[in-house]
């Protein structure tokens, strides 16, 4: 039977107009259910279509004047069935933007209602041209102007639903956005930070889409925090919430920002750790940050250089894939500036130094203007290859292992101005070569075996030297000692270990206890040589010092690992965010930071963690632990089972034990673990370890359903 289209079109049009004014009447009323939320997330995939089949009608209408007689029935025909199933589409789209809106992620901001009425206006305005485009008035003028009128609400309603979108200023943003700010005027909340927030999350969290009622267009919004809580903890990066949800695996539905939408760059992730790292503070300028400062040489590179520098440097840029691939975990290299050849390189970790690390560098030897090395275990070996950085202006070395024998190397920095020594043994006859190079404008040497009588000689040497000597204590002042530190590269060990603690402060007394204790004046052992430890132990240490308050107390966990392999073969692929070092991040004695944002953690999703060890002497042994990291709500949970094989045959393993870890609870802390499986002592050539994933997030969990993410980074064996 042939249905006559005409005869139900109208009828089907009063229905859902009637419908879409009955939802805007009662819609403070109105609850969706969960159910029926997916329909209103549609709205953005069905919206295109009636907009094409509408402007489609509508250019056909307007044109319909141009057709012959005898053939403009049949145009009119066709330009009735396009319009109404634009209309149709239309007011099916209004009806899911109008459920979409009523949830918690939408505050009913201004450019959502202007969005939402101009929606509703189009199917209005269209259901009544389609009603009326038979009748004898409706023609000429009264066509064009239908169809002009409604063009403009179909290009209102798209140009604010793209603001809700994308955020203000979306399309004309590139050719529109505000000159770069000079360095010496920009502050580090207004210039750094607030863009970052403006081009990749406010678009989602603004007055008009307030998605989980955390709005990032102001300092008090955003110290307030949103509907989880606040946005961040002063200081602590690794527990702030803001940090949690950027690295958050990308198919969590918690991930910010959401997939699908533009992501953060590693270096905007590194800028937003550090600004919490420093203690936000939304008042502070650049240039307020030390010189050294992670941030100021992070927001160096976005801003535009200081006006008062003047120097121009006469070479040319490194290639930017080869800066990229020295940027790692433990060695940041980035442009003093934006648009500078001149790059400023720090290294962070004591444990992941070495000379080859530096020797790295060689192929931007050429661009690097500043290089430090503060606390790095330097030797003075390594201060023939830093001679060889002829562009070099600012050398940081405090608290280094340097002894000063080397120091002559760096009079081949003829464009040296800064050079810090501070807690180095350096003597003041090794330094007097150094101080004749007339660039040089400051040198920083307190807490080292420099008299004043040195001093004086040193400033005679150089009139125009600003020489640092740090802070003179008049006996009045009672300062806080810093923490010591380990001066042993390693905290996995394979036999028995001497541990080495040091403190930048001289004449300190360390003490430190092994029982769990804590550390007393009194008491507890003095810390003299070295501390000998054949076992797993923990070490707390706290400095005391006559006329200082006493240090807090520094915690240092050791483990033993007897037995290391003469090879290891990881029979998987490491997931894309957590590729650790390669395969030596299992076995190279280095702990990554309890924190699930470090990059020392290999990790594996979906498929299991297989790995061989290979010992070229049989062992024996009767346990393994893998070193792991659980963070519940970046779906960071333990592996569902570890499996431990061995044999002489590597194609003949025996299974020796295997172990479940205890599943973490929904409001678990982040923690590591050693997860130790124990089996009956076995000679062994080869050792394979299966960790399994967990294949389904619990019912309880956001992502419930998707697959876990185990994280490991090192293998002990005994």
């Amino acid at each position: 039977m042939k249905i006559n289209l005409k005869a139900y079109s109208g009828n089907i049009l009063l229905f859902f107009n009637t419908l879409i004014v009955f939802l805007l009447i009662f819609e403070n009323e109105l609850i969706i259910p969960q159910w029926l939320q997916p329909l209103g997330r549609m709205h953005p995939m069905l919206l295109h279509f009636p907009i094409v089949l509408l402007l489609v009608s509508l250019i056909m209408e307007f044109l319909q004047f141009n057709i012959k007689e005898d053939s403009r029935a049949f145009y009119q025909s066709i330009t009735s069935k396009i319009m109404f199933f634009g209309i149709l589409l239309a007011a099916i789209t209004v009806i899911m933007g109008i459920f979409l809106s009523l949830e918690d992620s939408y505050e009913g901001g201004e450019v959502l209602n202007w969005h939402k009425w101009s929606g509703v206006s189009i199917v209005f305005l269209a259901s009544l041209i389609y009603v009326f485009r038979s009748s004898n008035w409706y023609k000429g003028a009264v066509v064009k102007a239908g169809a002009i009128i409604l063009s403009f609400s179909i290009i209102l309603a798209g140009h604010f639903g793209a603001v809700l979108t994308h955020g203000d200023n979306f399309v004309l943003e590139p050719i529109t956005k505000s000159q770069l700010v000079p360095i010496e005027e920009a502050l580090v909340y207004d210039h750094v930070i607030q863009p970052i927030f403006q081009e990749k999350c406010v678009s989602c969290h603004s007055d008009e889409k307030l998605k989980g009622k955390l709005k990032l267009t102001d300092s008090v919004s955003i110290m307030k925090g949103g509907k989880t809580g606040k946005l961040y903890v002063p200081g602590d990066p690794q527990v702030s919430l803001l940090l949690e949800r950027i690295h958050m695996p990308i198919s969590n539905k918690k991930h910010m920002p959401p997939s699908g939408k533009p992501q953060l760059s590693p270096e905007e992730v590194r800028i937003l750790f550090q600004w919490i790292k420093d203690r936000p503070d939304f008042k502070k300028r650049v240039i307020d940050l030390p010189l050294s400062d992670s941030l100021r040489i992070l927001a160096a590179a976005r801003l535009k250089p200081s006006v008062n520098v003047g120097e121009e440097y006469d070479f040319a840029a490194a290639d930017q894939q080869t800066i990229e691939d020295l940027n790692n975990f433990y060695r940041m290299v980035s442009p003093v500036s934006r648009e500078s050849p001149a790059l400023a390189v720090s290294f962070f970790s004591k444990n992941a130094y070495n000379s080859k690390s530096l020797e790295e560098l060689s192929e931007i030897k050429e661009q690097i203007v500043s290089l430090r090395l503060s606390r790095m275990p330097v030797k003075d070996g390594d201060l023939d290859f830093i001679s060889k950085l002829k562009e070099l202006r600012k050398l940081d070395l405090n608290f280094t292992d340097i002894s000063g024998s080397g120091l002559q190397d760096l009079s081949a920095l003829k464009k040296l101005q800064v050079l810090s020594l501070s807690g180095t043994k350096v003597k003041v006859q090794q330094l007097l070569p150094l101080i004749s190079n007339k660039n040089l404008r400051e040198l920083s040497v307190w807490n080292t075996s420099l008299t004043e009588k040195d001093i004086l000689q040193l400033k005679k040497a150089n009139s125009s030297l600003n020489i640092i000597t740090g802070f003179k204590d008049d006996g009045t002042t009672l300062i806080q000692l810093s923490k010591p530190f380990l001066k042993s590269s390693s905290r996995v060990f394979q036999n028995r270990k001497n541990v080495q603690l040091n403190h930048p402060r001289k004449d300190v007394i360390i003490r430190y206890t092994l029982d769990g204790k804590d550390p007393d004046s009194l008491t507890s052992p003095v810390f003299k040589k070295d501390i000998q430890i054949s076992d797993n132990a923990i070490i707390r240490a706290k400095a005391y010092k006559a006329g200082w308050k006493s240090s807090e107390i520094s915690n240092f966990t050791f483990y033993r690992s007897a037995f290391k392999p003469d090879s290891i073969s990881l029979l998987c692929i490491p997931d894309i965010s957590y590729k650790g070092n390669g395969t030596k991040t299992l076995i190279d004695g280095q702990l990554a930071e309890p924190d699930i944002n470090n990059t020392n953690w290999q990790g594996f999703k979906e498929k299991d963690m297989l790995l061989i060890l290979n010992f070229k002497q049989p062992v024996k042994i009767s346990s393994t632990v893998l070193n792991s990291i659980v963070n519940v709500n970046s779906s960071v949970f333990p592996p569902s089972r570890i499996e431990v094989y061995g044999g002489s045959d590597q194609d003949n393993l025996k299974l020796l034990n295997s172990f479940d870890p205890k599943m973490p609870a929904q409001k678990d802390p982040q923690q590591t673990f050693k997860y130790e499986v124990k089996f009956k002592p076995a000679l062994v050539s080869y050792l394979k370890v299966i960790a399994k994933p967990v294949k389904k997030l619990p019912s309880w969990h956001p992502a419930k359903g998707k697959p876990a993410l185990i994280l490991f980074d090192e293998i002990l064996i005994n």
